[in-house]
C-alpha cells in the first residue's frame, strides 16, 4: 500500500503532521530558535549590515572586554634610545633635500585614530573586535558545515540508493568504492585532499563533501535493501510507477528520518572538521575568519592571559552544534513512520 500521509487525519500532509508535532516540544522550539537567529545572523553577514567591520583595528592591541576595564595599552611602543646623529651628507647625494622632505611631512598632519581601551568582548591583538569576528566566523563554519552536509549527503544518498535498490553489478561497483573510501582514516583522507585542493571556502566544502558521504552510504544502502521488496512498493509498481518514482518518491519520504539524522551529524562533523583544518592552516583563507582560525590565534593569546578570543568561539560553536542536533532530533521523531 501506498504512503499513507497520516494515520490520524488524512486531511493534511506529512509536513503538517510535523510541524504539529514540533511546535509541541519546548525543547525542539528552542533549538529552532537558536537554529533561526544564527541562520538570520549569516544572512545579516553576508548582506554586511552585521561585522562588516571586523578586520578594523578599533582597539589597542589584546584590548580588555569592557566587564573587565582598561588594561594595560601593549601596542605602545618602546622609547627608543637616542643617540648621536652621523653626518651623512658627504655620501648620501640626497642629504641636502631631507630638511625639505622633513617639511613637507610636517605640513601633511597624519592624524591616528584613537584606539578604544576596550571593546564589548575584547579584542585581538590587532585591536580587531573579538564578537564581530566570532560573528563572521559563524557565517564561515556554518556555511562551511551546511554546505558540505548537504553535498555528503546527496552524494551517499544517490549512491546507497542506486546500491540498496539495484544491486547486481551497480551495488558491486559502489561497494568497492566505498571499501576505498572507509579503508582510510577519515581524518587522514580529509588531509590527503587539502593538500591537493587549493585554499579556499569552496575547496574545504568540496573536500568535506566528497569525503564524508561514506555513512549515509552505508544506512541508505541498508534501508533501500529493505524497503525494495515491501508492499507498498510492490503496489507502486504495479500501478505502473517507475524505478525514479519508486526510489525517490515512495522509499525516500519513508526513510527522511535517517537522512536528517545522518545530515545532522554530518553538520556537527564538518564544523568540527572545519575547525581542524583552518587551525592548521589548510582551511579558509588567511584573509578570512572563521572558528578554527579563532582558535589558532587563541593559541598564542592564552600564554599572555588573553582568553576572550577562546571563549567566544568556543561558546558560539557550542551553541549552535547543541541546538541543531536538539532541533534534527525533534525532526527525526516527526519524521519516523513508526512514530506517527
Amino acid at each position: 500500500m501506498v504512503r499513507k500521509l497520516d494515520e490520524v487525519d488524512g486531511s493534511i500532509g506529512v509536513w503538517q503532521q510535523v510541524w504539529r508535532r514540533v511546535k509541541h516540544d519546548r525543547v525542539g522550539m528552542v533549538a529552532l530558535a537558536i537554529v533561526s537567529a544564527f541562520l538570520l545572523l549569516i544572512v545579516l553577514v553576508a548582506t554586511h549590515l552585521v561585522a562588516a567591520n571586523w578586520s578594523v583595528e578599533r582597539g589597542v592591541h589584546y584590548a580588555n572586554p569592557d566587564f573587565l576595564g582598561p588594561g594595560p595599552d601593549e601596542s605602545a611602543q618602546i622609547e627608543q634610545p637616542k643617540g648621536q646623529m652621523l653626518d651623512i651628507s658627504a655620501v648620501d647625494p640626497l642629504a641636502p633635500h631631507y630638511a625639505a622632505i622633513e617639511k613637507r611631512a610636517a605640513e601633511l598632519k597624519t592624524v591616528e585614530p584613537v584606539r578604544l581601551p576596550t571593546l564589548i568582548f575584547g579584542g585581538d591583538r590587532y585591536g580587531r573586535d573579538v564578537l564581530q569576528k566570532a560573528l563572521k566566523g559563524a557565517q564561515v563554519s556554518i556555511f562551511v558545515g551546511l554546505a558540505a552536509a548537504l553535498l555528503a549527503t546527496f552524494i551517499g544518498t544517490l549512491l546507497g540508493a542506486l546500491a540498496g535498490f539495484f544491486g547486481g553489478l551497480i551495488g558491486d561497483i559502489l561497494e568497492w568504492v566505498y571499501n576505498v573510501f572507509t579503508a582510510v582514516p577519515s581524518i587522514l583522507l580529509i588531509f590527503s585532499f587539502a593538500a591537493i585542493f587549493p585554499r579556499g571556502i569552496g575547496s574545504v566544502v568540496a573536500i568535506l563533501g566528497l569525503t564524508g558521504w561514506t555513512g549515509i552510504y552505508r544506512l541508505l544502502r541498508a534501508e533501500y535493501l529493505k524497503h525494495s521488496t515491501r508492499e507498498y512498493v510492490r503496489a507502486a509498481q504495479a500501478i505502473g510507477a517507475g524505478r525514479i518514482s519508486r526510489m525517490f518518491v515512495h522509499i525516500l519520504p519513508n526513510v527522511s528520518h535517517v537522512v536528517l539524522v545522518q545530515l545532522s551529524l554530518n553538520v556537527v562533523f564538518f564544523i568540527k572538521a572545519e575547525v581542524i583544518l583552518s587551525f592548521l592552516g589548510l582551511g579558509v583563507p588567511v584573509d578570512s575568519v572563521s572558528w578554527g582560525t579563532m582558535l589558532n590565534e587563541a593559541q598564542s593569546e592564552l600564554i599572555l592571559g588573553k582568553w576572550w578570543q577562546l571563549v567566544a568561539a568556543t561558546v558560539f560553536m557550542a551553541v549552535f552544534v547543541t541546538a541543531f542536533s536538539i532541533l534534527t532530533d525533534a525532526l527525526r521523531d516527526a519524521l519516523d513512520p513508526k512514530l506517527r
